[in-house]
């Protein structure tokens, strides 16, 4: 078997082998298609009671595996343990809520004249979901599971870097009694894999999550055969923080550090009103320098390692030796380490303030007033997430309304909800995942006029 015909997963922590699993060709793909088409047609034509009941049961089998698939994404993706178990846990809960809107997927009864008109919420087929390797088990969920709740079969290709917990949860889909090939896994290579998924016939809708770049030509291929996407991309998240905000819990270092910066809704623009500027310079001074860097494993630790080697230059290539930054510490020996790191001395327009790193990097920037920081805050070209810092509400609404960004929180870092609607504005995506209408997403609506008038005589 060659390196192009496997996926070799690394601990990132120790850069030990995990596992090595082989890579799906377009053959593969072409033949869970057809699967899949299959198993969608007889899985649609269920009553809405029996899906839904399949669903809990899914939950159910997720439930009694939380420590294991946590562990899992632990060994895999570098993860703390305790937010691995929260994964695990939001895979399970997503599936419970979407299991509650199998049966809540109504139409509409439209007045019209000479007849009666009515809506139906029809699934689209096959659906194609490509996770990122960021959130590889609650992120394959938030697409996924909605999409089988509708009436879908689902395609999942996760990350090259994290197949595993993927493969996990699609034996558990069977362990619950889910039909053979509604829930299936294709790890593989993008550039094979993902582009035979995107590029199907046979698939009807392709959800993905990752880098804009990627995103751009996912849309693209999508586009020669119409055929309609959910894009959540990246990120370069504001914090704004007012001076009459609550300080210490507005530049919460784990803000940024949170799953050591790989997330795309990290507040990596640290906005501060100039009168506050040193104190909270000195205070992020304190906290990067306490923050306990080390093995994901170790329930003491705050902060685990990055996902790959690359990762580590590429978030490197964005704090040169000589920058002006604050900074904690992180393990010498092996594994994917950089240390949590703010830039006090970044301008406005540099890479390090417009670009996503992906990293435990954020950059510090001084505003003058309310206006100056709005400016700030839309001063790049994603609109994903933010959070804004004051007691005065009739600010926090005129700034809410004006930073251009999908999920935006006051006086909290929170981003994504499964109850709640998620997705970004401008180069962060297209479309919304999760909330109330997120079964609709994986539906055509279908418009039926009956005629009350009967035939001429």
């Amino acid at each position: 078997m060659t390196v192009e015909d496997e996926l070799t997963v690394l601990n990132p922590a120790t850069e030990e082998v995990v596992a090595t699993v082989p890579a799906a060709t377009e053959a593969d793909v072409d033949a869970a298609v057809v699967r899949a088409a299959g198993a969608q047609a007889k899985w649609a034509a269920l009553p809405p009671a029996d899906r839904a009941r399949q669903l809990r049961r899914f939950a159910d089998v997720v439930d009694a595996h939380l420590e294991e698939l946590a562990r899992l994404e632990v060994r895999e993706a570098g993860h703390l343990l305790g937010n691995a178990r929260w994964e695990a846990g939001n895979a399970r809960d997503l599936l419970l809520y979407a299991a509650g809107g199998v049966e809540r997927l109504l139409g509409r009864q439209i007045p019209v004249a000479g007849g009666w008109d009515v809506t139906f919420h029809e699934p689209l087929g096959v659906v194609g979901v490509i996770a990122p390797w960021n959130f590889p088990m609650p992120i394959a969920a938030w697409g996924s599971f909605p999409a089988l709740a509708a009436g879908n079969a689902v395609l999942l290709k996760p990350a090259e870097t994290t197949p595993l917990t993927a493969l996990r949860l699609a034996e558990l889909a069977l362990e619950a009694g889910l039909p053979e090939g509604l829930f299936h896994v294709l790890p593989g290579y993008g550039a094979v894999t993902g582009r035979a998924l995107v590029d199907h016939p046979g698939v009807a809708k392709i959800v993905f999550t990752g880098s804009t770049r990627t995103g751009r030509e996912v849309m693209e291929r999508c586009a020669r055969q119409v055929k309609p996407v959910t894009l959540e991309l990246g990120g370069k998240s504001p914090n704004v923080v007012f001076a009459d905000a609550d300080l210490k819990t507005a530049v919460d270092p784990f803000s940024f550090l949170d799953n050591s910066g790989q997330d795309c809704c990290a507040r990596t623009r640290i906005l501060v009103q100039e009168s506050v500027y040193d104190e909270v310079a000195e205070h992020l001074a304190r906290e990067l320098s306490a923050v306990v860097v080390g093995d994901p494993a170790d329930e003491a630790t705050q902060m685990g390692p990055l996902i790959s080697r690359q990762q580590v230059d590429r978030v490197r290539s964005f704090v040169p030796d000589d920058a002006q930054a604050l900074r904690g510490t992180a393990p010498d020996g092996p594994g994917f380490w950089f240390p949590p790191t703010v830039l006090t001395g970044a301008a406005p327009d540099s890479g390090a303030a417009r670009e996503e790193i992906f990293g435990p990097v954020a950059v510090l920037l001084p505003f003058i007033d309310e206006a100056d920081a709005i400016r700030l805050a839309n001063d790049t070209p994603y609109g994903l997430s933010g959070s804004i810092w004051t007691r005065d509400i009739g600010r926090a609404l005129r700034v809410s309304q004006a930073v251009r960004a999908g999920n935006l929180s006051v006086n909290s870092h929170s981003s994504v909800r499964y109850w709640t609607p998620f997705g970004g504005f401008k180069q962060s995506g297209v479309g919304r995942e999760l909330g109330p209408d997120a079964l609709t997403a994986f539906t055509e609506t279908k418009n039926v006029f009956i005629s009350t008038e009967g035939p001429a005589q």
